[in-house]
């Protein structure tokens, strides 16, 4: 149970990328994806995530999900806010809340452009070198994997207010199937400094680089499941809309 436990709750943090950072290189869209957990072959929860853009060429990144089985419970959500400046995603504020089975968690990340300082829940924490949220650096990947880019890292700030760094290997094509249907995808390796535990992705360029499937193992045995089950765009986004 505890192997449940961890597995699909990290790999509904690690959830989501759906749009490049270099708006002249790849075409951005608005959209909502809805994604359904499995653990054993079995459903336990479903997720959200929402592209959205706000006012003055800010953008804003919002991810929810909720997952159940037997009498664990976890209900989190992630919203960044950011904007695209000479073709890279800066990140102005991001915001974590976990609730369910446990302790609660909040955690609030500011972005301090003017002094490169980064504010973890009002503390003055670190000096600015780069790193993105915890959302934003897997946004970034989509677009690294249309330019058919192998060897990528990122530096970051994760959901406890500590700097991370993954390394992502590329691994190649294959076809997946999902509740929303068979797609052409690319599969990931996210390294960790740590062996025990492995996560897989694939990204569709059929449905312009989005996440639609991630799947987590802990010394060998699957922890979770996560499958793409709708996916809507709205409109395409411009630097200059």
């Amino acid at each position: 149970m505890k192997n449940y436990k961890t597995g699909i709750l990290v790999g509904f943090t690690l959830l989501y990328t759906a749009f490049p950072s270099y708006v002249s290189a790849v075409q951005l869209y608005e959209f909502d994806a809805e994604y359904q957990a499995y653990y054993d072959t079995q459903k336990v929860g479903k997720a959200h995530f929402q592209v959205k853009k706000l006012e003055q060429d800010r953008f804003k990144v919002l991810y929810e999900s909720n997952v159940s089985k037997f009498f664990l419970s976890d209900k989190r959500s992630e919203k960044s806010i950011f904007e695209v400046e000479e073709s890279q995603l800066i990140p102005h504020s991001y915001s974590y809340k976990r609730s369910g089975t446990g302790r609660n968690k909040e955690l609030e990340v500011t972005f301090d452009n003017d002094q490169n300082r980064i504010w973890v829940n009002g503390v003055d924490t670190f000096d600015w070198q780069g790193e993105l949220d915890n959302q934003l650096f897997r946004l970034d990947l989509s677009l690294k994997l249309s330019q058919s880019l192998e060897d990528i890292t990122y530096d970051f700030i994760n959901t406890r207010g500590e700097r991370r760094q993954y390394k992502i290997n590329v691994m190649g094509e294959e076809i997946v199937k999902l509740p929303y249907g068979n797609l052409n995808a690319i599969k990931v390796k996210l390294a960790r400094e740590s062996n025990k535990r492995v996560t897989y992705a694939w990204f569709s360029p059929d449905l312009n680089w989005t996440l639609v499937r991630l799947q987590q193992f802990k010394n060998g045995n699957e922890q979770g499941d996560i499958q793409l089950h709708k996916y809507t765009p709205h409109y395409k986004l411009t630097r200059n809309e």
